[in-house]
């Protein structure tokens, strides 16, 4: 089912059930009295991320502390089966419930299978890490859990009876520390809990074939960016004369791409337009275990703000991250391995200001980033292994060199 079709459904069909089950949630509450209180050694949590394979990595953290708090609760985790490869990976949470988006009727049966589960589970704790999702909200309400989490944001009013611990969604923190937010309401001290190290669950000694050799340096690039903001992908012409740059730069050093199945098309588009040897297109043909074993191996990535992006911050991998329509300083981390690019135009950051960028599609944010200055990140990482600029003048030549190359390429 399409990403269109989920959000419409959600806006026209589940949004008005959602207020409506509001108003029973709030009467059944009064009459119940039942006691919210978070003193207590809970056993059974259940934690809900439907969309976004980058905010699943961010929320690892918030799994950690829940696990530290709880290490014989049995901890539940709610998604789309879509995440389920990744969510695989994750050996802290004790089971994981899935709801089938691939069609309407897998939808709904996989909606009932998921709920009855839930039911038997009688889950204590439900925290609710969707934003926008009025089909969440409900799905929070329907698992009958006692203490309920969500976000609270403007014009989400209606949740404020569904949800009986509600947390402001501070667009300005850093995702991670969001999540974060709701261990510190049981007590929990967040101060430096990590992601999950997701390089951890795989190695290369394993007995996993892998389509390239990780033993010898090389570069990923990630060209995509999920359907959800699809114009948070840096153009594909872009891409090209950067990869044509560093292959120039450096042919004899492997470049390949990556990308999920629906995204073969669009990343052998740009492989195929630049007909090197050093650069091989791998969209759609690894698994999830073979993707971060090569991401975790990787001497640099690069890679729009989508989910290998955040991988590659799990993995400690060294990573190049381009941003438009999200902030950095919202789902980037802080560490000397990450080097982050952003433009920060009049709308930018839109995502969480509007359903439909204003650009319509159009993202300026992303056209603004220049060939030349991330060609620079790749060589001056290349050739010192870190991103700290001690002298600017000493990498001007650098950047000349790109402008005049892109410029040739231009022109032939």
């Amino acid at each position: 089912m399409k990403i269109q079709t989920q959000i419409f459904i959600d806006k026209i069909l589940v949004k008005p059930f959602a207020i409506l089950l509001n108003i029973l949630v709030r009467i059944v509450g009064q009459l119940l009295r039942l006691d919210h209180s978070l003193d207590k050694d809970f056993e059974r949590i259940v934690v809900c991320k439907f969309k976004g394979l980058g905010s699943i990595i961010q929320s690892t953290s918030l799994i950690l502390a829940l696990r530290s708090k709880y290490p014989n609760a049995k901890i539940v985790f709610v998604s789309s089966s879509s995440n389920k490869a990744l969510l695989d990976k994750i050996d802290v949470l004790d089971e994981c419930y899935f709801i089938n988006e691939h069609s309407f009727f897998k939808l709904i049966f996989s909606v009932f299978k998921t709920w009855w589960c839930l039911l038997k589970l009688r889950p204590q704790v439900y925290i609710d890490l969707e934003i926008y999702s009025n089909f969440s909200t409900v799905f929070t309400a329907l698992s009958l859990a006692n203490n309920r989490f969500g976000y609270y944001l403007r014009g989400s009013e209606y949740r404020l009876g569904i949800y009986t611990h509600m947390m402001f969604f501070n667009v300005q923190t850093p995702i991670s520390k969001i999540y974060l937010q709701f261990a510190a309401l049981f007590g929990i001290d967040t101060a430096n809990i990590p992601l999950i190290d997701l390089g951890e669950s795989v190695s290369s000694n394993l007995d996993t074939q892998l389509p390239v050799d990780v033993s010898l340096p090389y570069i990923l690039i990630n060209p995509n960016a999920s359907d959800l903001r699809v114009e948070r992908r840096w153009p594909a012409l872009s891409f090209i004369l950067l990869i044509k740059q560093i292959s120039d730069q450096h042919p004899n050093l492997p470049i390949y791409l990556i990308g999920s199945k629906v995204e073969t098309t669009y990343t052998n588009q740009i492989a195929s337009s630049l007909n090197l040897e050093n650069v091989r297109c791998l969209a759609g043909e690894t698994s999830m275990e073979q993707l971060l074993i090569m991401i975790q191996n990787a001497t640099l990535m690069i890679s729009n703000d989508t989910g290998p992006m955040h991988m590659a911050f799990s993995c400690k991998t060294p990573v190049i991250c381009l941003f438009g329509p999200c902030a950095p300083d919202h789902y980037s981390l802080q560490s000397s391995k990450i080097k982050t690019i952003y433009k920060k135009v009049y709308c930018s950051p839109c995502v969480h200001e509007f359903s439909h960028p204003p650009c319509k599609g159009d993202n300026k944010c992303m056209q603004l980033i220049s060939v030349a200055e991330v060609f620079y990140q790749v060589e001056y990482f290349l050739v010192n292994e870190h991103f700290v600029v001690e002298n600017e003048a000493d990498i001007s030549d650098v950047i000349y060199r790109a402008d005049r190359h892109i410029l040739g390429t231009v022109k032939r």
